[in-house]
This record gives structure tokens, C-alpha cells and sequence, in this order.
């Protein structure tokens, strides 16, 4: 791969500061022509796993309304192949294991009875940050339509999605106040303030923005413990709109319900301005807004059992868990607090009860399940993560 290659991060904020200046970003456009959510989270058929974080939202933005991607190796395994000249997209992924060939004492490769070379897995020393390329599942011959895919995928819906949305509001117990013509958190009371229901156009509406809402409030100090400073209008307030607004697009897509761009229009300008200046912020907003999205989800009643086998795995000092595009590193413990430091050296405490908490220890529990691309079959660029 060219070494001229800006990094990823550089790219999707070039692509996202385009389209907010002409009003054609994800954040703008909350319904398509067919009344269902514009933006639908980016998720690979082959694994059934959806892509995170500034992955989700990268392919997110590419001109296609299919929402499945592969890599080429995935497509040809299902008897598919990709378009002939097809362009693919770049991601990037932590990757803990790699699939080498088996070889003999000479360094031939072995090779089974139907002449297929024989592989194996073995762990890395360290988690690598590493990039594939992958295909929109437009680009590919002989995949199944995506109706036929997303019939059966709806059918496995015990829940209505507004069913679902008003299950996450009052499963999470926030203290949710009604009344007045605005819609905000108020972190000093802990409580998220909204109109009448009746005052929205329609429910679908009215939980949307109430989901906006729980994603500031999931930044409490008690919770996720995000930078909430700055006053409305701010730079610093508007880093933590991006965060809500990006997460918003992640939960209006799990739940069908869309999003609601509305009064953050106002924060276009800000957001431009950060991302000239600083485009990584754009990988930390998305990073945090895939842990606004898990933390949230985990109120989600049909998650309870899976989460309940999951405590029976705890994190320990001295654990390195790749998650979400990065690694986490458990430095102390106090009590059910924990001192961590993710992969850029940044430091902060996790609560046991935090949806980060749950979604590490699924990762330590099976760090396989984290890479979603098959690993040795594509062209990849690999750095180390400093230590």
C-alpha cells in the first residue's frame, strides 16, 4: 500500500466536512423517500457482526443504500464475486490473531486431500491497528437481495420498535421531566427535560429526540464520565453534540426509528471548524459514540441474558482488550472502579455498572468475535500500538 495514503481518520473527516457544508451528511438527512432511516449501520452478512465506531460511519457515507459489505476473500468463500473494476473502501480494525499457513521442515506449505493449502491461528504478542478493503454488497455478483436478507432478519423482532425505544427510556430510569417547547439534559440535576408528547409530529419523533437526550445523559460523571463542559453554542459543546449526534444515527438505525437532526443544524459551523483542525477528533466522537450506543442498548431487554453470562468473566490489572477500533488496557482496580488507558495514552475510570464494562469483558471473554474481517486474505497495512 502507498505510504502517500492520508490516514483514515484524515479521510473521513475531509469526506464529513464536505457533505456538512452542502447539507448531504448523515446527520442531515434523517428519512429517505421511503419513510425508513436514511442511515443504517454498515454490517458484514458473512459474520453478522455490524461495523463500529468511525468504520459504521465511513461506510455509512458511501453512495450506496445497501448497508452489507465484505471483503473479496468473504464474497468468493459464499460463491459470490465482486464487479469487475469495482472500487473498494478502506477500514481499519484492531486484530489480535493471525492465520498462517502450516509448512513442513523444508517451508513448503501443507496442504490438505483437496489440495487446499492448511492453516492455522495463533495469537499476537500485542494487538495491531490494522486496514482491509471492502465491497459494497451492490458491487457483488450473486449475493442474495437485500429485501430477501432483511425479511429474515425482521422476522427474528419480537419487538416493535417503538416498543423497544420506550423499553431503553424506562429501563434506564433516567429522570426524564416533560413540558416547555425545549429538549435538553441538564447534568447538574441529572435529568433530561422534553415537551409533551403531543407537541412532536408523531411518537416516531418524539423517541428520537428523547434518544438524543439519554446520549448526554449516558456522559454523567456516574456513567460513561464524558468532558460535558461549555456553554450552548460553545466549541466545547458542540464536540459533545457530534458525539450525541453520531450516536444518534447508530440508535435510530438499531431501532428503526431514524434520528432527529432539528436544533443541532446549529452546530454545523462548529463542527466544520473542529474537524479542519483537529480531524482526529472525528475517530474519538465516533469512539465515543459507539460506547454511548452499547451503554444505552444494554437496557435493552432482549440483551439481558446475554449480559448476565457475561459477568461471569471479570477484568483484571494488567488486561489488554481490543474493542471498537482500539485497546484498552486495565492499569488498577479499586473496589469495582477501574483505572484504564486506551490505546492514545487517554486515562479515565470505568465503573463495573458503565455499558464499556459489559462490552470489555464480551471482547476478553471471545477476542475472536472482535475482528470482523478474515485475516491473510487481503492486502492490509499493519502498525503496533505503542506501549
Amino acid at each position: 500500500m502507498s505510504k502517500n495514503f492520508k490516514p483514515l481518520h484524515e479521510v473521513v473527516a475531509n469526506k464529513l466536512i464536505a457533505e456538512l457544508e452542502a447539507g448531504t451528511s448523515p446527520f442531515q438527512k434523517p428519512w429517505t423517500d421511503k419513510d425508513v432511516p436514511a442511515f443504517t449501520i454498515p454490517f458484514n452478512p458473512t459474520t453478522g457482526k455490524n461495523y463500529k465506531g468511525m468504520n459504521a460511519l465511513w461506510l455509512g457515507m458511501q453512495n450506496f443504500d445497501d448497508p452489507r459489505w465484505m471483503t473479496m476473500s468473504q464474497a468468493n468463500k459464499e460463491g459470490y464475486s465482486v464487479e469487475k473494476g469495482a472500487k473498494a473502501s478502506i477500514i481499519s480494525f484492531v486484530k489480535t490473531s493471525d492465520m498462517q499457513a502450516i509448512r513442513d521442515v523444508d517451508g513448503n506449505k501443507i496442504k490438505d486431500e483437496e489440495g487446499k493449502t492448511m492453516t492455522r491461528v495463533t495469537e499476537l504478542e500485542k494487538p495491531v491497528v490494522t486496514t482491509a478493503f471492502v465491497f459494497n454488497a451492490e458491487q457483488i455478483k450473486g449475493i442474495p437481495p437485500l429485501v430477501e436478507y432483511m425479511k429474515e432478519k425482521q422476522g427474528e423482532q419480537q419487538w416493535a420498535p417503538l416498543e423497544r425505544a420506550e423499553a431503553l427510556l424506562s429501563s434506564s430510569q433516567a429522570v426524564i421531566n416533560h413540558g416547555g417547547n425545549e429538549a435538553y439534559y441538564n447534568k447538574t440535576k441529572d435529568q433530561i427535560q422534553l415537551p409533551a408528547k403531543d407537541q412532536f409530529d408523531n411518537e416516531t419523533k418524539y423517541y428520537a429526540v428523547a434518544l438524543h437526550e439519554l446520549g448526554h445523559w449516558s456522559g454523567h460523571e456516574s456513567r460513561l464520565d464524558r468532558l460535558m463542559e461549555g456553554r450552548f453554542g460553545s466549541e466545547q459543546y458542540a464536540r459533545e453534540e457530534l458525539r450525541a449526534e453520531i450516536a444518534s444515527l447508530m440508535l435510530g438505525s438499531e431501532l428503526e426509528i431514524g434520528h432527529n437532526f432539528g436544533q443541532h443544524a446549529a452546530y454545523v459551523h462548529n463542527w466544520v471548524k473542529i474537524l479542519k483542525e483537529e480531524p482526529f477528533e472525528l475517530f474519538r466522537a465516533a469512539a465515543d459514540a459507539q460506547k454511548i450506543h452499547d451503554f444505552i442498548l444494554d437496557f435493552d431487554p432482549k440483551r439481558e441474558i446475554r449480559h448476565e453470562a457475561s459477568l461471569v468473566v471479570n477484568l483484571e490489572k494488567g488486561d489488554e482488550i481490543a474493542y471498537n477500533n482500539n485497546v484498552y488496557k486495565v492499569i488498577d482496580q479499586k473496589g469495582k472502579t477501574f483505572k484504564m488507558e486506551d490505546a492514545e495514552g487517554s486515562k479515565f475510570n470505568l465503573k463495573a455498572t458503565d455499558g464499556l464494562y459489559n462490552s470489555l469483558v464480551e471482547a476478553k471473554k471471545n477476542p475472536a468475535a472482535q475482528e470482523i474481517i478474515t485475516q491473510g486474505q487481503e492486502e492490509t497495512e499493519t502498525r503496533t500500538i505503542g506501549r
